[in-house]
């Protein structure tokens, strides 16, 4: 199994914890070289050495605060000027905020962690991504998304702002930008999926200093399954031959399942796609393949 990724250089968001430090470990041993997203130096300095020492691979670290679409392109850029393929984009990084925060950018915080980041790096990569097909796109959701639809009235969350129903609407967004972005790379050898990895016990939600974080730091320990666990539906999508040119679908413990009724409503993908071009500011056609 050692050499089923030599070669091929692979990106993981939100790569010095949890399921995107193990996805970005089991590429490594699968012979990739791995290109580490973090917000801190230090932390994914150490991440990436932990990596090399355990797979002998080249492990690369890039720093940005994905909350900031600025630094989500300046990331884009570094990558472009190190690299000149990219073979698998792992979009991981997220998170959940129980009070109503915006970005230095002023977009309320969910939005623009959990979707507007994936939305805007994707496309910025989309060139080195078509130039290196085939290519894979990979989305990591949640099963949340099943309890919510979108409201495009209130993208910002200003109305009644509730943690987890903005969570979630995010996590929605994800299935419905992986399902668009496959239709319109068709054609192109590069395919989008996404993923539910399962209740993870990992830093989610504590980020939040209050009861909140508690809570769920407790609700984690009783029943959250093992970050090791919870990165196998990636590292398969990232790697596996049997999914080759597999696109546009939402995967469980490696499998290819229903996501929510929503979720496949292309109008509101549409819809979804172009607000999200006007909030990023992308003026220039984004569609792509035949």
């Amino acid at each position: 199994m050692k050499d089923d990724m030599q070669g091929k250089v692979v990106m993981v968001t939100g790569a010095t914890s949890g399921i995107g430090r193990v996805t970005a470990l089991e590429l490594a041993r699968l012979g990739a070289t791995v290109v580490l997203v973090g917000r801190s130096q230090a932390r994914a300095e150490t991440t990436a050495q932990e990596i090399r020492r355990a797979t002998g691979n080249p492990v690369d670290v890039l720093l940005a605060d994905l909350s900031s679409l600025t630094q989500v392109c300046r990331l884009a850029d570094d990558f472009k000027r190190r690299y000149d393929r990219l073979d698998v984009l792992v979009n991981n990084a997220g998170a959940y905020f129980t009070t109503r925060q915006e970005s230095a950018e002023g977009y309320e915080m969910t939005l623009a962690l959990n979707h507007l980041s994936p939305f805007l790096l994707t496309h910025r990569l989309l060139d080195v991504l078509q130039a290196s097909a085939p290519a894979r796109i990979v989305a990591v959701s949640s099963d949340a998304h099943r309890q919510v639809r979108i409201d495009f009235g209130d993208l910002q969350g200003r109305k009644g702002y509730r943690g987890f129903r903005a969570y979630s609407r995010s996590k929605l967004m994800n299935v419905l930008f992986t399902y668009e972005l496959a239709r319109r790379l068709t054609g192109t050898g590069v395919t989008a999926n996404a993923l539910h990895p399962g209740f993870v016990a990992s830093n989610f939600g504590r980020n939040n200093g209050d009861l909140a974080g508690v809570g769920m730091a407790v609700i984690s320990r009783l029943f959250a399954i093992s970050p090791e666990k919870g990165a196998r539906t990636a590292i398969y999508l990232a790697s596996s031959p049997e999914v080759e040119g597999v696109s546009g679908r939402y995967f469980v413990k490696n499998r290819a399942v229903r996501s929510s009724a929503a979720s496949y409503d292309q109008a509101a993908a549409r819809t979804l796609w172009e607000a999200s071009e006007a909030l990023v500011g992308l003026r220039e056609p984004v569609l792509v393949g035949d």
